[in-house]
């Protein structure tokens, strides 16, 4: 199954440092990723970078997971028909593995 062709995606930011969610938001536009929110999580103690899939079609997720260069093992499913987008992306502690942060690509 091929990810969809438009990925409506939100970035958070759930470990505290400032500037993340600009830098992968940056990064997912040029990849043709529509980042359509970004913000604060509800909490800073995130460790581990979470993508999460909010539509069932986990191949959207494993595609934003795969060029923030994590693996699937990353993606987790939330399922939230009231939510008007495919994937949520919520940057941990473990930030700089994450490509663009990793690179400092932005």
């Amino acid at each position: 199954m091929l990810a969809d062709s438009v990925l409506k995606v939100e970035v958070f930011n759930g470990c505290g440092i400032t500037g993340l969610c600009d830098s992968v938001t940056t990064y997912l536009r040029k990849n043709k990723i529509d980042v359509i929110g970004t913000g604060n999580y509800y909490s800073y103690n995130v460790d581990n970078t979470v993508i999460i899939d909010r539509t069932g079609k986990h191949v959207n997720a494993q595609k934003v997971a795969s060029l923030l260069g994590l693996d699937n093992s990353s993606v987790i499913e939330q399922l939230n028909k009231d939510c008007l987008l495919d994937v949520t992306v919520v940057i941990g502690k473990d930030y700089l593995n994450i490509y663009p942060l990793k690179r400092g690509v932005n």
